[in-house]
């Protein structure tokens, strides 16, 4: 079998691929877009190649021994951005992974450690090397091809000797000389001025070589292009020795080193996971727990499966595990009940509870006091049994959560697995996974589910414990247990829709879209299929002659960024603009909110993940409500089909006021943003006054809309690159307006400097609440992780405190709404703002004790501000 051996370019795929992809984040804030790019290409490299050895190679550092030649070599080029910094160390944890190996070389490029590799295969070995830097074609010969990305990371060229020749006129070891002549601009490599890429080949097919150039001169047509060249040599040579790509370097790495077989899917699948990247782990086989120990024989336990349930069975301080096989609780049933107190360990099948009132009983009676796992999915379950749990004093999710927000798995298992507390098979061992899951003979789920039980119930006092060590209990006790019993009967409550409305919006969306179809096709002279880019790239790039941006593998890119680019260039492109922004109301949210409406109740009934994001905030799932969009009206038009649920009702909707700036006005504790809030004034006029040094009837609505940027930047520590994105202006620009924004409140400055010293000092941040962030990286001696974590220092604390702020103020508002016994309840939490329906005769009240009781929840050195609004839906109430 023939050795295939593919080498990589680290650093030029990466670069690539984040220039190419628009900024991601995964929900820990990792940014991920470059190593989303570069691992979408991987895939296809492993699956096209088959190598059987493969290494990815990157740049050691700014200094190279070509320095020592040119001490301006790569000068020119602008400081890489954070954004993409922080990706390198984790895409080193990806190709890990995947078992591939990654090198670098102090002194020397990633160029020069696949030159040495790919020059010591023989003939019987075939090689592909990956890049996007034509300066690797000098490598090419009868066993060794290059392939290059061209726009982006998914259009490649793959460069033979005589695609070479075919394409560019010159052979491989003319590509040295070519480069020479001409320079490149990217690497501040000098070349002869005025020797572009025409003059360069048309030499070199001339004379062959840079030094029969110079042997020659005198038969160089051209008295200007002959001077360059003349008054140049020194520069050419110079050129001619940087670009020659060193075929010796001391690499420590041999080609025994980097064989590869394939990749661990459990590995990836992990990796995955934590990246976010779903769509990818769809190319992965199913992967299971990490950690997981199929062989390894369990104890036994002794339980009983009851058939006729006692009182004195179920008795106070009970763990009480209620098990469902599907994600959504709202419609899966109850498979089994577990139950373990000191004297008992008990399996309940679920007609035993039906057939008494004994498990009612003792569920609802506060007395009897229940440690559960996830006390809100118990809370509905059993509320969908017409049982009404109470007494709940501990939730192990919200436990571990809490204790370690970065670790992804907080099921029984892995949780009893991490503390040493029993031995229990995972879930996906017992159930399987995906469209594997079942439900196991009876024998093995009631085992299941009181082993559970059993290390629910010895979890309490480790776990406890941890948190007392933290000084978390009280987070647990006070905020996350009495919010999650919030949530539970949130979501049973559900939101109502009106289902005529919404599918009169579909209707009215698909007249729309066959309305701007048919404008489309008479602007373009023909019909052809709008969702094909097939189609529609020949429609817009040859018969309409628009300026071609980007192409891919398969043609003409349409890609949203492109056709932006495009809309001052013709008047197909805003309407096809619009057509795929309609497009995508009418498929992802009306017909998929019409997907989840219960047919019976007419109702919606979400899932708030309370134990997902490290910052604390909520989230919301099938379907997630916080995710409408609200930039188009008609988005912003869906909200209309959320109505009160009873007749005389209204929508009330109170939303906080920039609660993060405030947060971080009273954790900086700068006085003249402290100032600024307390005055009631505009703070995006008030900072663009002190960026910019005009008065507030000098401020424009660009440098309010420019100071708005920075402000909100600021809290998620934005780079100057990321500001330049955001306000389409220039690094430079940029950091010239966060330099004055500091300049400007330099209490905001001292408040980043000092947390990421504390951060340095106890390996974490708080909250206002003490809710935790772990940074390990803080201290990394690698620049990359520990930048991400310093940003990650700065604003954690400012959105953690707002989602604690926003979750009391939940707290507190149902208590209110009791005392003063008003029927009015909370129906949905979006991002800073609360959605109520109430009675309209409550709406006086409410008017007055919603935005006291929000704005009085927590008490800062600024004021919380509160702004509430009402009305016949959603919409209305916005």
């Amino acid at each position: 079998m023939t050795n295939k051996l593919v080498l990589i370019d680290g650093n030029s795929i990466l670069y690539r691929a984040f220039f190419a992809l628009p900024l991601l984040n995964n929900d820990k804030g990792v940014y991920t877009n470059a190593v989303y790019g570069f691992t979408t290409m991987l895939f296809r490299i492993l699956e096209k190649e088959k190598p059987t050895h493969i290494l990815v190679a990157f740049d050691a550092g700014k200094t190279t021994f070509r320095h020592e030649t040119y001490q301006e070599y790569k000068g020119g080029r602008q400081k890489t951005p954070p954004e993409l910094s922080e990706q390198f160390p984790v895409m080193h944890e990806v190709l890990d992974a995947f078992g591939i190996s990654h090198y670098q070389l102090s002194q020397y490029e990633a160029d020069d450690i696949i030159g040495t590799l790919a020059s010591q295969v023989d003939k019987d070995w075939k090689v592909t090397i990956v890049s996007g830097d034509k300066d690797l074609l000098q490598l090419v010969n009868d066993n060794v091809e290059v392939t290059l990305t061209k726009k982006g990371i998914s259009d490649v060229e793959t460069y033979t000797p005589e695609y070479m020749i075919e394409k560019m006129g010159i052979r491989p070891h003319q590509i040295i000389d070519y480069k020479a002549l001409m320079g490149d601009s990217s690497d501040n490599i000098p070349g002869v001025p005025g020797v572009g890429e025409k003059t360069a080949i048309k030499l070199l097919k001339q004379f062959d070589t840079l030094s029969a150039v110079y042997d020659g001169l005198d038969q160089v047509k051209g008295k200007k292009l002959k001077e360059n060249l003349d008054t140049h040599k020194a520069d050419a040579f110079m050129s001619q020795e940087l670009v020659t790509i060193k075929r010796d370097t001391p690499i420590d790495i041999q080609l025994e080193d980097i064989v590869y077989n394939t990749y661990d899917s459990n590995k990836v699948n992990h990796m995955f996971k934590e990246l976010g990247f779903k769509s990818l782990l769809t190319k992965t086989t199913a992967a299971q727990t990490e950690g997981q120990e199929q062989d390894k024989p369990l104890t036994d336990i002794d339980y009983n499966i009851v058939d006729t349930l006692e009182p004195d069975m179920l008795m106070d301080h009970s763990a009480l595990v209620v098990e469902i096989l599907e994600d959504n609780y709202h419609t899966a049933p109850i498979i089994g009940i577990g139950v373990v107190n000191e004297a008992h360990k008990l399996f309940l099948p679920i007609d035993v509870i039906k057939r008494s009132d004994v498990f009612q009983k003792w569920a609802e009676d506060a007395t009897k006091t229940k440690l559960v796992f996830d006390a809100k999915q118990t809370l509905v379950s059993l509320l969908n049994n017409d049982i009404h749990i109470k007494g709940i004093t501990f939730d192990a999710l919200l436990a571990s959560y809490l204790i370690d927000p970065s670790e992804n798995h907080h099921d029984i298992p892995s949780i009893a697995h991490r503390m040493d507390v029993a031995d229990i098979r995972y879930d996906e061992e017992v159930y399987g996974k995906g469209a594997k899951l079942k439900r196991p003979e009876n024998e093995v789920l009631s085992e299941h589910i009181v082993r559970k039980a059993d290390a629910l119930y010895r979890l309490e006092v480790n776990m406890t414990d941890a948190l007392n060590e933290n000084n978390q209990y009280e987070l647990l006790k006070e905020l996350e247990m009495p919010l999650a019993l919030i949530l539970g009967e949130m979501e049973h409550t559900g939101v109502y829709v009106d289902i005529e409305r919404l599918n009169n919006m579909g209707e009215d969306l698909k007249q729309r879209l066959e309305d701007l179809a048919n404008d489309i096709y008479d602007l373009a002279g023909e019909s052809f299929n709008l969702n094909s880019p097939k189609q529609l790239g020949p429609i817009l790039f040859e018969k309409l002659k628009l300026p071609v941006i980007k192409k891919t593998k398969t043609g003409y890119s349409t890609a949203a960024d492109v056709l932006e680019q495009l809309e001052q260039e013709h008047d197909i492109i805003p309407k096809l603009l619009m057509y795929r922004q309609l497009g995508k109301l009418q498929s992802t949210y009306i017909e998929g909110l019409l997907k989840v409406v219960n047919k019976d109740t007419h109702k919606i009934h979400t899932r708030f993940n309370q134990a997902l994001t490290q910052t604390g905030r909520l989230s919301s799932i099938e379907p997630n409500l916080q995710n409408i969009p609200i930039r188009l009206e008609e988005g912003r038009k869906i909200r209309q089909a959320f109505i009160p649920s009873e007749k005389n009702w209204v929508m009330f909707a109170a939303d906080y006021s920039q609660i993060e700036l405030r947060v971080l006005a009273h954790m900086a504790q700068d006085d003249k943003l402290i100032a600024a809030f307390k005055e009631g004034a505009d703070i995006h006029t008030q900072t663009a006054m002190d960026v910019f040094h005009v008065s507030s009837d000098e401020v424009t609505s660009d440098m309010r809309r420019q100071s708005k940027a920075v402000n909100f930047g600021i809290v998620y520590g934005i780079s100057d690159y990321g500001l330049s994105q955001n306000l389409g202006i220039t690094r430079k620009e940029a950091k010239t307006f966060i330099d004055r924004y500091f300049a400007s409140y330099p209490g905001v400055k001292d408040y980043m400097d000092n947390i990421v010293k504390e951060a340095k000092l106890n390996g974490y941040v708080t909250t206002l609440k003490n809710r935790r962030r772990y940074l390990p990286d803080i201290t990394s001696r690698n620049f990359n992780r520990r930048s991400f974590a310093e940003r990650t220092a700065m604003n954690t604390p400012i959105q953690g405190s707002a989602a604690d702020i926003i979750k009391q103020a939940m707290i507190d508002l149902r208590e209110t709404l009791r005392q003063e016994q008003l029927q009015a309840r909370i129906l949905l939490q979006v991002h800073d703002e609360l959605i109520l329906e109430a009675p309209e005769n409550e709406i006086e009240q409410l008017k007055q004790i919603v935005p006291a009781t929000m704005e009085q929840t927590v008490a800062l050195d600024v004021p919380l501000k509160v702004e509430y609004a009402y009305g016949s839906s959603w919409f209305d109430a916005k």
